[in-house]
């Protein structure tokens, strides 16, 4: 006899307690002594632990509330702009990713306005704040802000 030539169902059968006598060991029908788990329809429910604190209940709950329809900008700063681009520059999201200022092309960007501006330049943001529009304008370049539908 070899391995090849091994067959059969080696799944070992369940044992099919409540029956009658169990081994001689008393009345208990194969179910052990006492406890819940005795009887039929005995056992704990799904999560139970046995008396303690249950892990759902100890954990924390989640406070406060996050709206779904809140946009989030990629923020850069108007001083960004003074330092990385050269006069008569046209600004908008893929020159922005092109110099490693944005990191995502699909976010929105806002312009804000912190630091100094001299250059005339051409921007193209999704929002500005008004100090960098402000900026933007006495140093002599435009401003056109992208309005999603």
């Amino acid at each position: 006899m070899s391995l090849l030539n091994l067959s059969g169902n080696f799944k070992k059968k369940r044992k099919r307690v409540g029956r009658g006598n169990s081994s001689g060991h008393g009345n208990y029908s194969g179910r052990g002594m006492n406890g819940q788990n005795q009887r039929t329809g005995g056992g704990v429910r799904r999560g139970f632990e046995g008396g303690q604190t249950p892990l759902l209940r100890r954990m924390p709950k989640l406070s406060g509330f996050k709206s779904t329809s809140q946009t989030e900008y990629q923020i850069v700063n108007v001083d960004t702009l003074e330092k990385r681009f050269s006069d008569g520059d046209t600004v908008d999201i893929i020159s922005l990713s092109e110099k490693n200022i944005t990191r995502r092309k699909s976010m929105p960007v806002k312009l804000l306005g912190k630091g100094e501006l001299n250059k005339k330049l051409t921007v193209k943001v999704d929002k500005i704040s008004k100090s960098a529009e402000e900026k933007i304008k006495k140093a002599g370049g435009t401003v056109e802000i992208f309005v999603k539908k």
